[in-house]
């Protein structure tokens, strides 16, 4: 995948780089930056410029997508300024102190400030998997003491915790998050509500706060007037990229920080606002301008250095259908190129196989594998496209698989870590301490009980009757745990008194211990370039890298990939050549998402980023047939897809339409060589073929004499 932007920037993209002066930037800002418009570029000379009219960049709150957004964000504002200033290559590099994701971010402030707002000082962090597993032992609970357990299906740990999370992040209450969301849900409402007390104080006894309480106790801590005072007067510019994508908890921190918005930029596009299944809402970037008296300033990006003109015109037709949003209409600096295709395939069957052709057509034209991607609306669409790339050999990565984090030894590393630094952590300690052979669930649960009504947890451990089998690793983690627990103790030297214990447990625990070492060692290096155990564990939680050694990862042994991936995981990526399989009714829009009228909208928005991701060639497939096991017995196996209800008149009008494959005249036949004369091809074909047996040899070359003769 290539990056394209320009070089310099632009009359409007100046214009929003330069808005403002003096330390806090001016009034409110929003940058509607669209597809390919060059927004970091823009949000990069824009810190730049306000650097450069004297903010400090100590005293600015950078808010973006994930932490190594942060990072390219730093980055290329030095790079700005330096070159703004005539600066070299060789100094300094610009850094900001407060940059990171709006959980990153929050972790921090409430680390600091967690004795005035009643948390523990060393509070831990769960990640979703830890979140998932405390939400499962309160709901075993429950169900176990509840006069109505086992009458009825009631909702699994996962189902609990999505409703929970949409709940607080949405700002929304229970009732309204299970009637537009989790409507088969609706019946347990009642106990949902004791399941999510009891969550709440679960973690609340142990000490642990999940991702969504880094939002909820950082805007509950806004509301308290001298205390949101003194946090907003920490900053004098704040700026939040891919602000389409916020929650409304998102956007009122943002109010609570800076009330009269100055200082404040949001950079962001509402036409590829998509992620309302994660509680984001398009409201905050179509509502910000009016939140503030005078309104925001609104400058649109509509100069795009990614696509052609062709695809261009297909997404503007697509998106200008889009029910409310910011007028634009984006425009190539790069002039024209192929129209964009509408291809019909007779099934999913034939989609696979026209889109495999399509790949390696283009590959036999110069376009490498990995500057294509085949892009769908779920996971489950590419099924048989998988199938048919392997039957051809052609590489490819799915995005979605396993994570740094998900990996177990990585698991049981970080685990016995956050117990370490939080003794009443019960799902890191339960898991830590079930790392020791002969401890079984009894025990550790057991011990764990002892820790929570202990008030001096060291001595508390001394006591504990171990085990025979753990006669040996149960003293070396104790001694773990005192050293870690000194004002003395050495970090990231700590990360290696705790990998030295863990190394037998690794090879205890998998056979295939060698292949998982290099991933501690990625571990060890990765604590390195954080300050204090309390930030590795934070932000590590909070922003895991994607690689891992496990075997699920992109196909590095091989010179070459494709890259297949949901619209959702691919926004903010573009490639060379681009398809978007099944473009039908029922599967974009999905089946799942056809009744409200933002649903719709949000719907075409997702087929518009798709589109939006190709830079020359864009290919959108119909198949017109779907086969419906749940038919199979009736006579028709076959459902008939409509094409997806955005390609409208106007937006066909700038697509090719073609149907696959195409008709084909019947082919003349080859020439015959004369009788007498020699014809040498078969010999040439049969250099490269195989013999079944050593006894062929002899024929094949008997063949050729009398061919010869």
């Amino acid at each position: 995948m290539s990056r394209s932007e320009p070089l310099a920037l632009n009359e409007t993209q100046l214009r929003a780089a330069r808005h403002g002066s003096g330390e806090d930037g001016g009034g409110p800002l929003l940058i509607i930056a669209g597809a390919g418009t060059g927004k970091t570029a823009t949000l990069a000379h824009r810190v730049a410029e306000l650097v450069r009219g004297g903010a400090k960049p100590e005293r600015m709150l950078l808010i973006t997508f994930s932490r190594r957004a942060a990072a390219e964000l730093e980055r290329r504002a030095g790079s700005a300024l330096a070159a703004a200033l005539g600066r070299q290559g060789g100094d300094a590099p610009l850094t900001f102190p407060w940059s990171g994701t709006f959980h990153a971010v929050g972790a921090r402030i409430l680390r600091e400030y967690a004795e005035r707002i009643g948390l523990a000082a060393n509070f831990t962090i769960h990640d979703r998997g830890d979140a998932e597993d405390l939400m499962a032992l309160v709901r075993h609970d429950l169900l176990a003491n509840g006069r109505d357990a086992g009458q009825s299906r009631f909702p699994g740990a996962a189902t609990s915790l999505a409703i929970y999370s949409r709940s607080v992040n949405a700002q929304a209450s229970l009732r309204e998050v299970l009637r537009d969301a989790f409507p088969w849900c609706a019946a347990h409402a009642g106990m949902l509500t004791r399941l999510f007390a009891g969550y709440v104080e679960a973690k609340q006894a142990q000490q642990v706060l999940d991702f969504d309480d880094l939002l909820l106790y950082w805007a509950m801590a806004m509301e308290e007037g001298d205390l949101a005072a003194e946090i907003g007067a920490r900053f004098d510019c704040v700026l939040v990229d891919e602000y389409q994508d916020t929650n409304r908890l998102q956007a009122a921190i943002l109010r609570a920080l800076k009330p009269d918005g100055r200082g404040v930029t949001v950079v962001g596009d509402d036409a590829q606002a998509i992620y309302s299944f994660r509680a984001a809402t398009v409201r905050n970037i179509l509502d910000f301008p009016s939140q503030y008296d005078p309104p925001a300033e609104v400058i649109a990006l509509e100069r795009n250095y990614r696509s052609t003109a062709p695809i261009l015109d297909a997404a503007n037709a697509l998106i200008a259908a889009a029910g409310e949003g910011y007028a634009k209409t984006l425009a190539s600096a790069r002039g024209d190129g192929e129209r964009p295709r509408f291809v019909t395939v007779a099934d999913e069957a034939a989609q696979a196989r026209f889109v495999a052709d399509e790949v390696l057509r283009h590959r036999e034209l110069g376009v490498d594998l990995r500057r294509q991607s085949v892009l769908f609306r779920t996971s489950a669409h590419s099924a048989m496209l998988e199938l048919e790339l392997a039957r051809r050999d052609v590489p490819f990565v799915k995005y979605g698989g396993l994570r740094f984090l998900e990996a177990s030894h990585v698991k049981d590393l970080l685990s016995a870590l956050r117990w370490i630094e939080n003794p009443r952590a019960r799902i890191a300690g339960f898991r830590a301490l079930r790392l020791m052979p002969g401890v079984g669930p009894a025990t550790a649960t057991r011990w764990l009980d002892a820790l929570d009504a202990a008030s001096d947890t060291a001595a508390t451990m001394r006591g504990f009757t171990i085990p025979a089998a753990a006669s040996q690793a149960w003293p070396e983690l104790l001694r773990v745990y005192l050293a870690l627990h000194r004002q003395d103790s050495p970090w990231p030297g700590e990360m290696d008194l705790l990998l030295d214990w863990y190394a037998p447990r690794l090879a205890e625990r998998y056979d295939d211990a060698p292949l998982r070492e290099p991933d501690l060692a990625q571990l060890r290096r990765v604590a390195a370039t954080y300050p204090s155990r309390e930030r590795f564990l934070a932000e590590l939680t909070l922003d895991p890298p994607a690689a891992t050694s496990a075997r699920a990862g992109p196909p590095l042994l091989d010179e070459d990939w494709l890259t297949l991936s949901t619209i959702h995981s691919a926004k903010g990526q573009e490639w060379k050549v681009v398809q978007v399989l099944s473009c039908v009714d029922g599967c974009i829009p999905s089946d799942m998402a056809t009744g409200r009228a933002e649903e719709i909208d949000e719907e075409r928005r997702l087929l518009y980023v798709a589109m939006t991701r190709a830079r020359d060639h864009l290919t959108l497939v119909l198949p017109q047939r779907y086969y419906v096991r749940q038919q199979a017995m009736s006579g028709d196996r076959h459902v008939y897809a409509q094409p997806s209800r955005f390609l409208t008149s106007a937006v066909r009008r700038c697509l090719t339409d073609e149907t696959w494959p195409p008709r084909v005249e019947a082919a003349a036949k080859p020439a015959t060589p004369a009788r007498g004369a020699i014809d040498l091809r078969a010999r040439a074909r049969l250099a490269w073929t195989p013999a079944d047996t050593p006894q062929q040899t002899p024929r094949i070359d008997a063949a050729l004499s009398r061919e010869a003769d």
